[in-house]
């Protein structure tokens, strides 16, 4: 799979940003999670969703505040960044996971990554 993700951009605090996700071949029958990296820190999953019924699971340290979603026929998986704060910066990516996602276990079952999209939230 390659992935493709746009949408990132410098924000103030408070701010909001709409993060998307596209790959080929298509992503309809696959969990498909965000993750991001902060300088000097490891990559960590923020936020999955289900193949089909859009079953969504999210951090502890975003719930509430991001929202992920799907729109198959555009093979396209958003997540909607309100409210977003400093430690929110870092590079973003997605990627196809498992189920285990809303139970809180991320890992990229492809292995593939994308180039990112930066967001930065600074004031």
């Amino acid at each position: 799979l390659q992935f493709m993700e746009s949408g990132g951009g410098l924000v103030q605090p408070g701010g909001s940003l709409r993060l998307s996700c596209t790959a080929s071949p298509r992503l309809d029958y696959r969990y498909v999670g965000w993750f991001r990296q902060a300088p000097g820190k490891e990559r960590e999953g923020v936020a999955c969703v289900s193949s089909q019924t859009s079953t969504t699971g999210y951090a502890d340290s975003v719930k509430g505040r991001f929202t992920i979603s799907r729109d198959n026929a555009k093979n396209t998986v958003y997540l909607q960044m309100n409210s977003l704060k400093e430690e929110d910066t870092g590079l973003y990516y997605c990627g196809v996971v498992s189920m285990y996602c809303l139970r809180g276990s991320y890992e990229n079952t492809e292995g593939s990554w994308g180039p990112g999209t930066q967001v930065t939230v600074s004031v």
